[in-house]
This record gives C-alpha cells, sequence and structure tokens, in this order.
C-alpha cells in the first residue's frame, strides 16, 4: 500500500476538491462580495452583527479567529477517536459535509443578512480545517518518508490547480452574468460558492472512497470518547520526550501565524488600502495561485538539497521581506509584484511544513491523525492569534498597514524558534 500511485493520487485529489474554498470563499470572491455588500448606501463600512455594531472587515477577522478556535478545541478529541476506533476516513467525511454544506448556504447570504453569512463563512471554515487533520495524517500512512516532501508538494499543486479551474469558470459566469440568464454580479457571485459546495462534495467523495481505512487493523473495544480521550493522553505523554517535535511546532505557531493571515486578508488589504477593482484583485490572486505550484515544487527540490529546516528558513527570510514591504505598498503595480513572491514561498511553507512534521513525528506510530491534530491545533490557533492581532491593531490604528507590518515580527519568531531544530534528534529515543 506504501507508495501506491492510485492511493496517492486519490489523496491529492481531496485537496483538488477542497482548494476551491480555501481559493474562491477565504481569497477570491466572497471576500470582495463581502465586502462589497455590507458597505452601506452613505458609505458606512459598520454592520449590525446581533445588535453590535462593528466594522465589517474586523468582523471578519474575527469570525475566521472564532472558527478556527472552535476547530482548535474539538479536532484532539476527535482526533484520539479516529485513532482508536481506526475512523479517519469516517470523520473526514463529516467535515467535508459541514464545510460543503455551509458554502452552499452562502448562495443566501444578500448583505442584509449579516448573520447568517458570517455564521456560514464560520462553519464553512470548521468544515475545511477540521478535515485537514485527518487528511494530512494519512500522509506517513500512503508514503514512505524519502518521498513525503514531494508528495505533500503534489498535493498543494492538485490544490492550487483545482482551485483556478473553478474560479476561471465563475470569474467567467460573473462577467457574463447576463449570457448565464442571472441578473447581476452579485447573483453570480452567489451562485459561485453554490458551485464551491458542490465540486467539493463531488470530487471528495471519489477520494476518500479510494483511500484506506483503518491501515493499522485496530479493533476497537469499550468506550468511544475515554478511550479516544486516553489515545490522545498517550500521544501527549510520548510528545513530552521529544523536544525537537515541541521546538518545531513552536516555530510552525510563529511563522504560520504570518503566512495565513497574508493569505486570508490579502484581497481585503487591497480593496480597502488600495481601492483595487475586484478584477484587479482577482488576478493577484490567481498569479499567486500559479506561482504557488512551481513554488511547491521548488522548495521540495531545495529540501533535498538543503534539508527541510534550511528551506524553511529561506521561506521565512522572504515572507519577512514582503510584510515589511506591505507597509509601503502603494500602487497596484508594487501590490503585483509582492503577490508573485508570496505566490513562490506560499505553496513551498505551506507543503513542506506539512512534510516536516510527518518526519519530525515517531515513524512507527498509530496515532497518526493524533499526532497530526497537534499540529493542526497549532495551524488553527496560530490562524486565531493571527487574524485577531491582525484585526485588532486595524481597529486601534484605523490601518490595515501597521497591522501587516506587525506580522513581521511573528516571523522572527518563528525563525529563531526554528534554528534549533534538527530532524535527526526527533525521536523520543534521541532526548
Amino acid at each position: 500500500m506504501l507508495n501506491d500511485k492510485k492511493i496517492i493520487n486519490a489523496w491529492c485529489l481531496y485537496d483538488w476538491a477542497n482548494s476551491v474554498y480555501s481559493l474562491t470563499i477565504t481569497s477570491a470572491i466572497f471576500p470582495i462580495y463581502y465586502q462589497a455588500v455590507t458597505v452601506s448606501e452613505t458609505g458606512s463600512d459598520r454592520v449590525n452583527f446581533f445588535g453590535i455594531e462593528v466594522v465589517n472587515s474586523v468582523l471578519y477577522s474575527y469570525a475566521l479567529s472564532a472558527s478556527f478556535l472552535l476547530v482548535a478545541i474539538v479536532l484532539p478529541i476527535l482526533s484520539g477517536i479516529a485513532d482508536y476506533a481506526g475512523k479517519k476516513k469516517f470523520f473526514l467525511k463529516i467535515f467535508m459535509f459541514i464545510g460543503s454544506f455551509s458554502c452552499i448556504g452562502l448562495f443566501f447570504f444578500t448583505g442584509e443578512n449579516v448573520e447568517w453569512g458570517i455564521l456560514c463563512s464560520v462553519f464553512a471554515s470548521v468544515g475545511y480545517s477540521g478535515s485537514l487533520v485527518f487528511y494530512d495524517a494519512f500522509l506517513s500512512e500512503i508514503v514512505t518518508e524519502d518521498k513525503r516532501d514531494i508528495v505533500s508538494a503534489k498535493g498543494y499543486s492538485y490544490g492550487y490547480i483545482g482551485g483556478v479551474v473553478l474560479l476561471v469558470i465563475n470569474l467567467v459566469v460573473i462577467q457574463m452574468y447576463d449570457s448565464f440568464g442571472l441578473p447581476n454580479e452579485g447573483m453570480a457571485s452567489r451562485v459561485a460558492f453554490l458551485t464551491v459546495g458542490v465540486w467539493w462534495i463531488g470530487f471528495s467523495l471519489y477520494a476518500i472512497s479510494k483511500l484506506p481505512e483503518n491501515v493499522h487493523g485496530r479493533k476497537p473495544e469499550g468506550h468511544f470518547l475515554l478511550n479516544g480521550y486516553k489515545e490522545l493522553a498517550n500521544v501527549w505523554k510520548q510528545m513530552s520526550e521529544m523536544p525537537m517535535m515541541k521546538k518545531y511546532l513552536l516555530a510552525f505557531f510563529f511563522y504560520n501565524m504570518g503566512v495565513q493571515t497574508i493569505m486570508y486578508l490579502a484581497a481585503t488589504f487591497g480593496s480597502k488600502e488600495l481601492q483595487m477593482e475586484a478584477s484587479k484583485l482577482i488576478m493577484t490572486i490567481l498569479l499567486i495561485q500559479f506561482v504557488g505550484v512551481a513554488g511547491s515544487y521548488l522548495f521540495a527540490y531545495v529540501s533535498k538539497m538543503k534539508g527541510n529546516i534550511q528551506s524553511l528558513m529561506i521561506m521565512i527570510v522572504i515572507w519577512i521581506i514582503c510584510s515589511v514591504s506591505a507597509y509601503f505598498v502603494n500602487q497596484e503595480l508594487q501590490f503585483f509584484a509582492l503577490a508573485g513572491v508570496v505566490g513562490l514561498v506560499m505553496g513551498g511553507i505551506q507543503s513542506l511544513s506539512r512534510a516536516t512534521f510527518s518526519k519530525v513525528m515517531p515513524q512507527d506510530t498509530v496515532d497518526t491523525a493524533s499526532f497530526f491534530s497537534f499540529y493542526d491545533v497549532t495551524y488553527n490557533l496560530s490562524i486565531v492569534f493571527g487574524t485577531f492581532v491582525y484585526g485588532y491593531i486595524e481597529m486601534v490604528t484605523g490601518s490595515m498597514r501597521n497591522s501587516a507590518l506587525a506580522l513581521a515580527s511573528f516571523f522572527v519568531i518563528g525563525i529563531l524558534f526554528l534554528t534549533q531544530v534538527k530532524l535527526k534528534d526527533a525521536s523520543p529515543q534521541a532526548a
């Protein structure tokens, strides 16, 4: 089963399936649509959310924070149950359905029902990020260690390409809405949210059906919740004897705060700080996706030559430069150039971070979901803090530029922790 091409392709296909959410909903169409429909006729950007008046972009930042916090709370225990019962595929499907149906729900968000739109976006985020822990856990079960960098990069490249394919289709519909019998661009955007949910479900069901179930042949006995908790406690105990894993997770927490915040709020930055047109913002996002494919493979190659840790450090330095540069960007051409650089390191740092963690964890473990839950909880908490800090600084200072500048400090702290990580010392015996 290890290194089986059909299984690897099926695993990568889930990235193709779910990445339409991260591109259309979190990066391209939804942020622009949300910004447009939540500005009043008088130009006010303040909205009423369950009786609380708040700036629309700040509300969106906080909503993202809440979604990732919720996932961080529930994932560890679910991963323990999944490992104990051999049910990773089951939980992968549950979160996939939560996310995809929430995207379909966004079709009914018109701007007047802000609460509905925010709740759907929160649960779409929960479904997406929740499914990743079980998806990521398959990597170490279907691929040998020497091939994980390139397979992880392949998964991300599938995601970038799949996301672009559907986004381009939806952009054609939005630009030529009348040719498709739609009344306006707003309705065309809502149809795009609908297609994301349908695409996600359709390709996911096929991909998940080809993945192996209960690889280690575990036969659960007793109470799933109690034993799932024990499974998680066992993994936590193992981690306490693995100093390199703890240092790596600390490094990942800080630099991922910067990476994910930039990814989630780049379009909002361009729209609000540079007053860029929606079409130009989407062109920027497409540029990032295409460059991201090349970046994934480029840094998989660099890791083969220089090692995972050095490759990550090179990318983090580039991210620091991007964060500082964003503060001074005031022209569209500068924004496009910066986006190209971001795309190059975005694909590389995501795919290599996942592959590196799979090498830090014990290679003979059966608790892959539990171990990856700590990786994904770290991932989600970093987004909680990153998006919250970003939104808070904007609220206090009145400018997203100050928020972007603050991200550089996250990368600096991350690289300092990363300098202490050595993959060869990652096993408990080496501690």
